[in-house]
């Protein structure tokens, strides 16, 4: 057994009890006394003797005398804190174990603390000086890394190099993030032009008018519903590529269960009272799914797939339902076609003496309010007719003339003949009969009887699927064919005596008195109309083909558009600048269909030219046939309301919260309307 005495400087360290009897060979050092001696002196005396009670580290190399020196002062300033007997404890351990310095540790250095690194290491001294050094900023005046008595550790060339370090560290942050922030911009724009290619129809679920009707949140059943069927379609595909039978037989089971649970619902109110059983069961197969075939990458190469045949999907339908939807616009709806033959038929039945209309003075007098209407559908002719005289503050000295088809000619007739316009004169005319109104005056006709446009309209091999046909479909509409939809250019042959005339197209809907456009001042300008133009749409690039140098030279691109619609037109103004003239020279030049297709607004932009004066909006509001998003307040404070677009409302694809500003002027009561099932 080794000695007290042997044992002091072990015991003292371990906190053990034999530093009084190595000082006084026969007492016990009072707890108190030990335990301040761990928790206090004996990491003050380490940090004491290692930095000499100054604040750098000295090398164990340094002088003897100068260490013999600092240990001296250390013990005379802890003597006069520490008991007699803590002091004599110390004396007693250098003694036997020296003192302690980094020499010590060194020579006695544990396989866990090796300092060898720490030293010759040029590249781990810099890393370690680097975190655990003081930079010379953050050090008080008074001890500066230049002090000659302290041992020079940070350098002026290793903090260089330490901020060289930071600048590379910094700049290489930087460039990992503007990586990734280019990565990111990529992929949105790519997404963007996606999405572009994918246009929302106007008629689908999610069209601004939704926001209007619906709660937000009236469809999440529906939508989670319709997430967990993809989900289950792409579990089911994995289950089967890796012979999970049991599991995709399942998957199937659950998808065709919440497909019948779904249906054809647009809202959670649509569904299937078992629609929340059919939720929590598939969510059941989802969940075990998950953890037998679980596959990160194949779901997103599945889901991507998915994706990508579901906007081919909506191209393809996107494309069927323009194709599908000219198409209606086009038709005549049976009960109208009902209306116009049981019309013609009692027309012919009619004597002679009762076919004329009262009050055929009235049609050459230029005092008077004349409005030209060119139409071949009877009901909504008589909508036109009927809204411009239950809104006129005087009503007989408002004239109609109404031109048509030689086809509708006598329903129109019949039809102004049993339901005259009150106190106003209206007088019906057949195209047909204007002879004047010819190939040979006319370039429309004259193209219209060519081979090349009969080739364009007749084309026997035109495309056979719903996709392919509808770009061209409306172009091809057959009212391009009509000279009522050409007429509009002639009106001062048409009605030689008159001075000023209101044209009117037969989709409209008048709800104000409109003898306030005849006071309108055109400043010398023949049209005057409503601009369309906004920031950059419905400007003359839009219509017109300004890479023919024709067009190029002689028109603004950035030029105003003007709606036809409701338009009053100044004869004597449109006789002295010959504007049918005007009219031909484009025509003839545009045979081939170069500077535009087919239609009158390209050719009337262009025939007037700098001749239309803008009317204040609220005159005429358009878009009824098309935009779901007119505010309300516009549409009840304009004077006309224009259904321009496929969706006319007496087609049964117009938009029904529309529909009542048309449907309150038709008499549905009336027994021909009743008799062809016309309903409200």
């Amino acid at each position: 057994m080794p000695t007290p005495k042997q044992r002091l400087p072990y015991s003292i360290a371990g906190g053990g009890g034999g530093g009084r009897r190595a000082a006084a060979g026969s007492s016990v050092l009072p707890p108190v006394v030990v335990l301040v001696f761990l928790f206090v002196v004996a990491p003050s005396l380490f940090f004491v003797v290692r930095n000499g009670g100054r604040g750098h580290v000295h090398v164990a190399s340094d002088p003897k005398g100068r260490n013999d020196n600092q240990e001296a002062v250390a013990m005379k300033n802890l003597k006069s804190i520490l008991p007699k007997e803590v002091i004599d404890a110390i004396a007693s351990s250098q003694q036997e174990a020296g003192a302690l310095s980094l020499d010590f540790f060194r020579n006695h250095e544990s396989p866990s603390w090796k300092t060898d690194d720490l030293v010759t290491d040029k590249s781990m001294y810099d890393k370690a000086k680097d975190e655990n050094s003081v930079s010379e900023h953050d050090l008080p005046a008074n001890k500066s890394l230049k002090d000659p008595d302290e041992h020079q550790v940070d350098t002026a060339a290793k903090i260089a190099r330490r901020k060289l370090r930071e600048k590379r560290r910094e700049k290489r942050a930087m460039d990992l993030m503007r990586k990734d922030d280019e990565a990111r911009v990529k992929l949105e724009n790519a997404a963007i032009e996606r999405s572009k290619a994918v246009d929302s129809a106007v008629l689908g679920k999610y069209s601004i008018w939704r926001k209007e009707n619906e709660n937000e949140n009236s469809d999440s059943t529906v939508r989670l519903m319709r997430d967990q069927i993809i989900m289950a379609r792409v579990y089911s595909a994995l289950a089967k590529s890796k012979n999970k039978n049991d599991l995709f037989q399942e998957l199937q089971t659950r998808i065709k269960e919440s497909q019948r649970a779904v249906g054809e619902a647009a809202a959670d109110a649509d569904l299937h009272h078992s629609a929340p059983e059919k939720i929590r069961a598939m969510g059941q197969v989802l969940s075990k799914a998950r953890e037998e075939v679980y596959d990160c990458r194949a779901i997103t190469q599945r889901l991507r797939a998915m994706l990508q045949s579901a906007d081919e999907q909506v191209r393809s339908l996107k494309k069927q339902s323009t194709f599908l939807s000219q198409l209606a616009a086009k038709t005549i709806p049976n009960s109208i076609h009902c209306l116009s033959m049981r019309l013609t038929i009692d027309y012919h039945l009619l004597p002679l003496e009762q076919r004329k209309f009262p009050r055929s003075e009235n049609l050459e007098n230029p005092s008077l309010y004349h409005y030209a209407l060119f139409s071949d559908n009877v009901l909504a002719a008589s909508v036109v007719v009927n809204s411009t005289i239950m809104n006129a503050k005087e009503p007989e000295k408002h004239v109609f003339h109404l031109v048509t088809d030689k086809l509708n000619f006598g329903a129109m007739n019949m039809w102004f003949l049993l339901n005259p316009p009150g106190k106003a004169t209206i007088h019906v005319e057949n195209v047909d009969e204007f002879k004047w109104l010819n190939s040979s005056y006319c370039p429309v006709l004259r193209q219209l009887e060519s081979a090349a446009m009969k080739e364009y309209y007749f084309k026997a091999d035109r495309p056979t699927t719903l996709s392919a046909g509808s770009s061209n479909l409306k172009y091809r509409n057959p009212k391009y064919l009509s000279m009522l939809n050409h007429l509009r250019f002639y009106l001062p042959e048409v009605y030689p005596k008159l001075d000023k005339i209101l044209f009117l197209d037969d989709d409209i809907v008048v709800q104000k008195d409109l003898t306030g456009l005849w006071d309108v001042d055109l400043n010398g300008r023949v049209n005057g109309a409503v601009e369309t133009c906004g920031e950059s749409f419905h400007r003359f690039d839009k219509y017109l083909n300004f890479s023919n140098p024709h067009i190029a030279r002689n028109f603004d691109p950035n030029a105003c558009g003007w709606a036809y619609g409701m338009n009053i037109f100044d004869l004597k103004e449109w006789k002295k600048k010959d504007i049918t003239g005007i009219y031909h020279k484009w025509q003839n030049k545009n045979e081939d269909r170069v500077l535009w297709k087919l239609g009158t607004l390209p050719p009337g932009l262009l025939t007037f030219y700098k001749l239309t004066h803008p009317l204040d909006k609220s005159w005429h509001v358009l878009g009824l046939g098309y935009n779901p998003s007119i505010d309300r307040l516009e549409i009840d404070g304009a004077a006309v309301v224009h259904y321009n677009g496929n969706m006319k409302p007496w087609l049964e694809l117009a938009m029904t919260k529309y529909r009542p500003y048309w449907t309150k002027y038709i008499k549905y009561d009336h027994p021909y309307i009743r008799g062809c099932n016309l309903s409200e």
